[in-house]
């Protein structure tokens, strides 16, 4: 018969074999009358131990006799049983054609069915009575029975227990049970015990067929497993109402088998579902049950169900299977849903599976978990976890559903709608977290797998920090903001305050195979072939987990909330421009009034830009809504703080900080570990104090800002261990937003700080100065402009710690001991105040001529010819407001320096440019063109002009001593007017500019410039004409120093070389590089200079002297 039967039912026979392995244990109970009644046993136990084939007395019993048969007329006639025997059961086949293969497997459980070919059941046992059904559906213990029930046989129980757990009945007319439910009706098993004269009772040696007859014949829209669950929620409730008294207790016994076979067919109904007469379904049937939330519900799984279904996963592999298969099925579904739709069951079903270990090790193994080369736009939906993640308010439908019509809600709507996004947020990232940690936890498998899926969503959207992101290409910002929270949260246990497990960071993890791609990664001071032969010397050992969740955890604050950060910043400026936009557009309406079909196509094209900016404005809100989280963000700070002390820590001597302080600067040979480490480490500190600082600064502690402050300033003091300068260009952003007032605090968060802390009052102005010098180069195309962005920056920071005498001290020491070095900075300083100065004035200049030109004209006026004149007045007005806050910004500088270091701005390679510049610009604020620089509204630009002229003045006074400058002033031909000093003093007083003390200096200072120019004059006159060999080739002056140039043999003033290295490192006249080190002293021209000098101040003087004794 073997050979005959299909695969299919080779299959169900060898899950049948499984609970057919031992008998339950037969029970007794004396009955009114003493009569005694045996109890059948199950024809499929399974899990019984030596203890399931014994009686009350603990006696062995006898098991049942089983005979499958496919042999027609085939019958058994059981033999007397004694009391207490077990019955016998002959199942046997009504069908003439023996050859034949049973097509339904109720056939290996001995049910008889309606038609024909059924097998039928002959169960021969001791006499007994059929007992009514009880209308009673909950927990019976010993404790609690009722005294209508006090003299119930344990017979007559069973059969109540057993049709109210299971909700069927043997009584055709059996009415509701007491909660209105129907009983099914066991017409099978009725017809059976009736032709076998077996008392019309249940018990737990009919459940196998009574329980798939049952499950067989539900009514329409009910499946076997929404039957089963629900009898598996009943027979717990009297299971663990019995548990206490044990196994001598002859109903927990009863119970117990009941619960174990409900489970064994509610695992049948999911593996084997042909079992019931269904056909296979085309999704997973514990799906929808899985998803179930309310307790209450019988058609839920619960943790009973679950841990004895966990328990069966190493004996009975297709249970792992349905469960994992649930699973995918509603990773699946949850992958078309968002956070506007009915996400929450998805999750808290995942939450409930993965607390069992073995669940997670199963889950784990699925092809779903870890796909190989899965793209980064598809793991959000092809991945297992990914969908969880996606999970996020910035999905498509669900930010205009926070924030519909976001043009037109005001300030207070919009924070409380992201206040409702964060708290819907939070608690799904908590879940996330939840589940992550499960996946950790379980074990050393699992543990992997989570760090691989991990790693691949890093290691595939390295895209997302591209110039131009295709978003198509890519992780969404949502998915990718879940990830980051995630792995920050698994690194909370060993971020504590004392740094105790900062060693466990492994310098070497990057040379140990690590999970984190880092080939293509720009390096922090390597280029690619430094990289490269570094990373090809592996490291031994193995990597620990916390190293493996610290360098994934900063790969993806780079990839998800510093790309979502870049996001927001590149979405402002698209909204910007198109808000620009529609202003633009709305200005040709009037071209369309008078035509109503092409007004139509015009107003429509301005609606589809106008949904476009609110879709925009929806997202923005929405990303900041996520962003501005205070409980994430203080998480990311103190991860960050950890990182910064671990950078910190690697380029210390024998990495012996935060244990011993860092000393400055830092030594020459840089750390290859160090120097190799991606850029990103960084960026990722810059990025996230950076905003922070600019938009939550609150929840900054003291102690992140003492490190915080302690990274810049080691970076920008020895600036040489990081390539990027757009990186140190961030550090100074930090420290500038640090020094914003809030609060009460009119120093901002970290202007205490850089007043007080040793490491910045002996270190933070030479790092800003010698930075100031750096990004004069910095290698962009927009270097030009982004210098005097960064210089503002570096300004404020100056102002704010300038106060402190403590400063000006190392600034004068500085300027004794590294002259080069401050020689340079105020060359730069002067070269930025020249050009801030010439563009603002120049614009306002344009500005005055463009406003009287349009005033004066009116409206007679050429209409394209206004146009062109208001663009360019628009234009006019955008670069005064520009440079206008750099010039007041600058020359605030430049008076503050000129008072601390005036010697060196008196140098001779400094002093002429400084009084050219300075006699320029007075003459364009006093002199006879100063009325072109009166506008409308010069308060719009920040312009003040007697504020600017009283702070140019003052750099005038503050070099009022230096003879050198004096006579530069003089010197000016081009601009040195005695007239505008004399102007300027008038300004002065009518608006008391300055007090009477320094008006008295000004205009003593005036005079000293007349003098000296009239000496000068009769100086040059005496000289007469001078040889051209003695002119400086550049300045046309005669030379007093003159030197050599080595390459192009050119003699030129030692002055005029040192001021052009300043800016340009080579030979001005064939470009060679030149170091003022490689200039030769010309003494041969040197001596014939000064003979000609000698020579005409003789030829002078005689003649002087001859018109003194000319007589009168």
């Amino acid at each position: 018969m073997a050979d005959s039967i299909s695969d299919a039912d080779k299959i169900r026979n060898k899950r049948l074999a499984k609970l057919g392995g031992q008998a339950p244990t037969p029970h007794s109970s004396q009955a009114g009358e003493g009569s005694k009644h045996g109890l059948a046993a199950s024809t499929t136990a399974e899990n019984a131990g030596a203890q399931d084939a014994l009686g009350p007395q603990g006696k062995e019993q006898p098991r049942p006799k089983i005979n499958i048969s496919g042999s027609p007329n085939t019958s058994t006639t059981p033999p007397p049983q004694e009391e207490d025997t077990k019955p016998k059961i002959d199942i046997s086949s009504s069908s003439t054609d023996a050859s034949r293969p049973s097509q339904n497997p109720s056939s290996q459980l001995g049910m008889k069915q309606t038609n024909g070919d059924a097998p039928r059941i002959n169960i021969t046992s001791s006499t007994g009575r059929p007992i009514t059904p009880q209308k009673r559906d909950r927990p019976t213990s010993p404790s609690r029975r009722s005294s209508s029930k006090a003299r119930e046989t344990l017979g007559q129980w069973e059969d109540r227990i057993l049709g109210n757990v299971f909700r069927f009945t043997l009584d055709r007319d059996a009415p509701p049970d007491a909660h209105g439910n129907r009983m099914h009706y066991l017409e099978s098993t009725r017809e059976e015990l009736d032709e076998q004269n077996e008392a019309i009772r249940l018990n737990t040696g009919l459940l196998d067929q009574t329980i798939l007859e049952a499950a067989s014949n539900l009514k329409k829209g009910t499946t076997p497993l929404d039957y089963l669950l629900g009898c598996w929620k009943r027979v717990s409730r009297q299971y663990k109402a019995l548990r206490k008294a044990g196994e001598q207790d002859p109903k927990f016994s009863i119970i117990k088998e009941a619960r174990r076979l409900c489970i064994s067919y509610c695992i049948f109904a999911v593996s084997i579902p042909d079992m019931f007469g269904l056909d296979s379904p085309s999704s997973n049937p514990l799906a929808p049950h899985l998803l179930i939330e309310d307790p209450e519900d019988e058609r839920g799984i619960d943790h009973d169900f679950l841990t004895e279904a966990v328990s069966r996963f190493a004996e009975d592999d297709t249970v792992q299977d349905a469960f994992v298969g649930a699973v995918e099925e509603l990773s699946q579904q949850l992958a078309t849903k968002t956070m506007s739709s009915d996400y929450k069951p998805y999750v808290m079903a995942l939450r409930n599976l993965v607390q069992y270990p073995a669940m997670v090790n199963a889950i784990v193994q699925s092809p779903r978990f870890l796909p190989p080369s899965m793209p980064a736009a598809l793991i959000s939906t092809r991945t297992l976890l990914g969908p969880f993640f996606a999970i996020s308010p910035l999905q498509g439908d669900v930010t205009t559903n926070y924030f519909s019509s976001p043009t037109t809600r005001d300030k207070t709507y919009i924070l409380n709608s992201q206040k409702a996004l964060r708290l819907t947020l939070q608690t799904h990232q908590f879940d996330l977290f939840q589940i992550v940690n499960h996946f950790i936890k379980a074990s050393k498998e699992s543990r992997d797998r989570m760090l691989d899926w991990f790693a691949l969503c890093v290691n595939a959207n390295h895209k997302r920090r591209a110039m131009q992101v295709d978003q198509t290409q890519v992780s969404s910002d949502g998915f990718m903001i879940n990830v980051t929270v995630c792995l920050d949260q698994l690194c909370e246990p060993f971020m504590d305050a004392s740094f105790s497990k900062i060693d466990r960071i492994d310098v070497d993890y990057l040379r140990r195979s690590p999970r984190v791609d880092i080939k293509d990664e720009t390096k922090l001071n390597a280029d690619q072939n430094a990289s490269d032969a570094f990373y090809s010397k592996p490291a031994g050992g193995t990597s620990n987990f916390i190293s493996e969740v610290f360098f994934l955890t900063v790969a993806a604050h780079h990839y998800g909330t510093e790309a979502a950060n870049s996001s927001l910043s590149a979405l402002e400026k698209d909204l910007k421009r198109m808000k620009k936009h529609i202003e633009e557009i709305e200005l040709d309406r009037h071209k369309f009034i008078n035509d109503p079909m092409r007004l139509r196509m015009f107003e429509d094209a301005v609606k589809k830009y106008k949904d476009r900016i609110d879709t925009g404005m929806s997202y923005k809100y929405s990303i900041e809504g996520v962003l501005l989280d205070d409980l994430n963000q203080a998480r990311s700070m103190q991860f960050m703080r950890y990182v910064v002390v671990w950078m910190l820590r690697l380029v210390s001597p024998g990495h012996e900080f935060p244990r011993q302080a860092l000393q400055l600067p830092l030594p020459q040979e840089q750390p290859d570990v160090f120097k190799c480490l991606p850029e990103y480490f960084l960026e990722d500190i810059v990025g996230n104090f950076k905003f922070i600082m600019r938009n939550m600064s609150h929840i900054i502690t003291s102690t992140q800002s003492d490190e915080l402050v302690m990274l810049c300033i080691t970076f920008l003091r020895s600036s040489e261990y990081v390539k990027n300068p757009y990186l140190k260009s961030g550090l100074v952003t930090i420290m500038f937003h640090g020094i914003w007032p809030v609060y009460n605090r009119s120093k901002g968060i970290l202007g205490d700080l850089l007043n007080s802390t040793p490491v910045a009052t002996d270190h933070l102005l030479h790092a800003l100065m010698k930075f100031y010098i750096e990004v004069e180069v910095t290698g962009a195309h927009t270097q030009f402009y982004d210098k005097f962005n960064i210089r503002y920056e570096i300004f404020q920071i100056i102002k704010c710690i300038w106060s402190n005498p403590v400063y000006r001290e190392h600034l004068s020491d500085e300027a004794k001991v590294n002259l080069d070095f401050v020689v340079r900075f105020v060359n730069l300083l002067l070269n930025d105040v020249t050009f801030v100065l010439d563009e603002s004035l120049t614009a306002f200049v344009q500005i005055h001529t463009l406003q009287q030109e349009l005033k004066h004209a009116g409206p007679t006026m050429d209409q394209n010819i206004r146009s062109e004149k208001e663009e360019a007045l628009s234009a006019a007005q955008g670069k005064a407001k520009s440079y206008m806050q750099l010039t007041n910004e600058t020359v605030s500088m430049l008076k503050l320096f000129t008072d601390a270091l005036a010697d060196s701005f008196t140098m001779p390679e400094i002093v002429q440019r400084l009084a050219d510049m300075l006699d320029y610009n007075l003459d364009a604020m006093v002199g006879p063109k100063s009325k072109d620089l009166i506008i409308e509204n010069p308060q719009d630009y920040g312009f003040q002009p007697k504020t600017l002229l009283s702070e140019i003045i003052d750099v005038y006074l503050n070099l009022r001593t230096k003879e050198n400058f004096v006579f530069a002033v003089a010197r000016d031909g081009r601009s040195y007017k005695p007239a505008n000093f004399e102007a300027a003093t008038r300004i002065l007083q009518k608006f008391s500019l300055k007090g009477p003390e320094e008006v008295a200096a000004w205009k003593s200072l005036g005079d000293k410039f007349a003098n000296a120019k009239a000496a000068d004059d009769q100086a040059e006159e005496d000289l007469g004409e001078i040889p051209e060999e003695f002119l400086d080739p550049l300045m046309y002056t005669m030379m007093i120093d003159p030197v050599i140039l080595p390459t192009s043999k050119t003699s030129i003033d030692r002055s005029t070389i040192r001021s052009h290295l300043l800016s340009d490192p080579n030979d001005p006249f064939n470009r060679s590089p030149l170091n003022i080190e490689d200039v030769i002293p010309d003494t041969e021209l040197l001596s014939r200079i000064q003979a000609f000098k000698k020579e005409r101040k003789d030829k002078a003087l005689a003649n002087a002297n001859i018109m003194d004794m000319t007589p009168g």
